[in-house]
């Protein structure tokens, strides 16, 4: 049995990859368990997204827009869980299932295995999230949230600079073919 798929459009083909068993699974725990640490002992690194991160990089690997929505509806709401009373429930949910369907719809029909398109995808699906965010406390909570300002630009920055190495490191739990 192939452990990986074609998609082909014209002359071009992109690889739908498979994951060791259990690995998105795991990969998704640690995530989340170092998410809800870093707050806690390190307060600098409140920037960082690493459930964020795990989405992007899985729809952009299985490139399955129901499966990049149904993982990140199910790492946004995990993280929402553990967020504490000053996140709403469904918040991440909301903004993780957008950037999850996106991410496999994008993978999908694009090449996204250089360094550049991994930054620059990481950091566009980062503001997104960011934006999506912002509108679902604003139209739904009425709460009032900045938008646009320096903290987000280095924030997209820095998750970008920490993506590519991290999904290069996922790329390790690849089967082979």
């Amino acid at each position: 049995m192939n452990d990986t798929f074609e998609l082909r459009h014209g002359d071009t083909h992109i690889e739908v990859h498979k994951f060791f068993p259990g690995a998105i699974a795991g990969v998704t725990l640690l995530a989340l368990t170092l998410q809800a640490a870093f707050p806690v002992y390190v307060r600098r690194l409140d920037f960082l997204d690493l459930p964020l991160l795990i989405t992007i990089y899985f729809g952009l690997s299985r490139r399955n827009p129901s499966t990049g929505l149904l993982l990140g509806t199910t790492i946004g709401l995990l993280q929402d869980s553990l967020s504490g009373p000053t996140v709403p429930l469904g918040l991440y949910g909301i903004a993780k299932t957008v950037v999850g369907y996106l991410a496999s719809s994008i993978g999908a029909r694009l090449d996204t295995e250089h360094p550049l398109a991994r930054f620059a995808l990481t950091a566009g699906f980062f503001v997104l999230h960011q934006a999506v965010m912002v509108l679902t406390r604003r139209l739904l909570l009425a709460q009032p949230e900045p938008w646009f300002n320096m903290h987000l630009v280095m924030a997209a920055g820095v998750n970008a600079v920490l993506g590519v190495p991290l999904f290069l490191l996922l790329d390790r739990l690849r089967r082979s073919s």
